[in-house]
């Protein structure tokens, strides 16, 4: 048997002892996957996939021979496993990868990754929390851990697969639940983002199995093989540092508003810009936007006439123009009281939050604020959205949502996965938060009645418009197979 790592000898005798049976068991598995076992990874990595931005570096613990980090696009690449024998056929497979003999309960490696994936390896593990713990010695702020695991549910059928020798009989592991997972990543040091299911049917059935994995599961997540968490390096407490902010301020027929939306917006962190885009108003819109700028020489006001249409153009155009760390949504009609803003940014700059999400259904709200069917109609979108999304969120349909500058410039990297296809600017950025796993918190607020003008949302059009989105993003992030 070849020497065991040095890092083994650094754990405790019983962990010991297990490592070196699970580096023995691997160094004696047969140089090729059967063929079910190679669709089972085939369908892990399209998840996968979906998780980690080709251009991310990665990380896997337990990466055995490599079959996983090939299925990825990403170029950066280290893995770690014990079995010198997988590492051998890794380093054949994936020449440009990085490649160690190590434990991942004593790991060390000098650098940070974006992703780390720990893919049915957690089971094996000699002390899961100290695996973890030593997980965020490779992680920086921005890191995402992805995780999977095999369902508990599925354990009588794998294990009586094993005895028929259907399956190969894996060394004696642990069978953990989904929350005992999640217990381990919070005392480990992580923070959960979300979670999720896939693979019902894990043998290829001549594209039958695509459509079950696609179409079926999503109704019946309980029923899944595959259970996937994504957590983050829990982050600590401490003041914010002061930033920037920019609050871009899309404004259609809201020449009322304009200055109470000039006085009531804080100053937060370091200094605030206001950035008014004027969508082609029928009344005197643009003119009162000019008068208040001029009028209010010690606030930083920016004012853009918007060359597109739609709300979501003109949230992108202001947020092309802005200069802030912080990035806000406020919508002119002031429905959501602009002091509320305080709390986004304390929420964001503490990093508590990385998207805050305005919830206006919370709190009490005044009468005409919103009418009773549009509540109703308003919590089933959002439930809906939260099923989408694997996060759990109250109230997607409020128009104030706040990110930093560099999270928001990363979903505009990767906004061609889903393509333009949000008029309204909120779910262009609640979608490419979830994709990039990034922490969304609801931050309720009072809601009001609108003190000018009228609504620019048309109801019937744009719930026609919301159905279509929201069967549309299925496909991207539900529906993956």
């Amino acid at each position: 048997m070849p020497t065991p790592p040095e890092s083994i000898s650094r754990v405790s005798r019983l962990a010991r002892e297990h490592l070196e049976k699970v580096a023995d068991d691997f160094d004696a598995a047969p140089d090729h996957h059967s063929w079910g076992a190679l669709a089972y990874r085939a369908m892990l990595a399209r998840h996968f996939r979906y998780f980690i931005p080709p251009d991310a570096s990665v990380l896997e613990v337990g990466c055995g021979s490599g079959e996983l980090l090939a299925r990825l696009a990403n170029r950066d690449i280290t893995g770690i496993d014990l079995s010198e024998k997988q590492l051998a056929q890794a380093r054949a497979r994936l020449p440009h990868g990085v490649f160690h003999r190590q434990a991942g309960e004593c790991l060390a490696i000098d650098r940070s990754f974006d992703y780390i994936i720990v893919s049915d390896t957690l089971n094996l593990a000699a002390d899961v929390q100290l695996l973890l713990e030593r997980l965020l010695t490779a992680s920086a702020a921005r890191t995402r851990l992805v995780i999977n695991i095999q369902s508990q549910l599925w354990r009588p059928l794998l294990d009586g697969m094993s005895v028929l020798r259907l399956r190969r009989r894996p060394v004696a592991s642990n069978w953990l639940a989904r929350g005992d997972v999640i217990n381990l990543l919070q005392l480990a040091g992580w923070d959960v983002v979300r979670f999720s299911s896939a693979i019902l049917c894990p043998l290829p059935l001549l594209g039958l199995d695509r459509l079950i994995n696609r179409f079926v599961l999503p109704f019946v997540p309980a029923l899944g093989l595959a259970v996937f968490l994504v957590a983050r390096p829990r982050p600590v407490p401490a003041a914010a540092t002061p930033r920037t902010v920019s609050v871009i301020l899309p404004a259609r027929n809201e020449a009322g508003n304009i200055e109470a939306a000039v006085q009531r917006v804080p100053e937060m962190g370091l200094g605030t810009e206001l950035i008014f885009v004027e969508g082609h108003s029928r009344d005197d819109t643009w003119r009162e936007i000019e008068r208040v700028k001029s009028a209010y020489p010690n606030r930083r006001i920016k004012a853009l006439r918007q060359t597109g249409s739609g709300k979501g153009n003109a949230v992108r155009e202001g947020f092309a123009a802005a200069s802030g760390e912080i990035l806000m949504i406020l919508d002119t009609d002031l429905t959501v009281p602009p002091e509320e803003l305080l709390k986004f940014y304390q929420a964001v700059a503490e990093n508590r939050v990385e998207f805050a999400n305005g919830s206006r259904l919370v709190y009490p709200m005044e009468t005409r604020a919103m009418r009773f069917l549009n509540m109703c109609a308003n919590k089933v979108i959002a439930a809906a959205f939260g099923w989408l999304l694997g996060q759990p969120l109250k109230d997607t349909l409020c128009g104030t949502k706040v990110l930093r500058r560099e999270n928001y410039q990363e979903i505009a990297a990767h906004r061609d996965y889903f393509g333009d296809f949000d008029p309204f600017g909120d779910f262009d950025l609640l979608f490419g938060a979830s994709k990039l796993s990034l922490k969304i918190g609801d931050i309720p607020i009072r809601y009001q009645d609108r003190a000018y003008g009228t609504t620019n949302i048309r109801r019937w059009r744009h719930g026609w418009l919301l159905l279509r989105m929201m069967v549309f993003a299925a496909k991207r992030v539900r529906f993956i197979g």
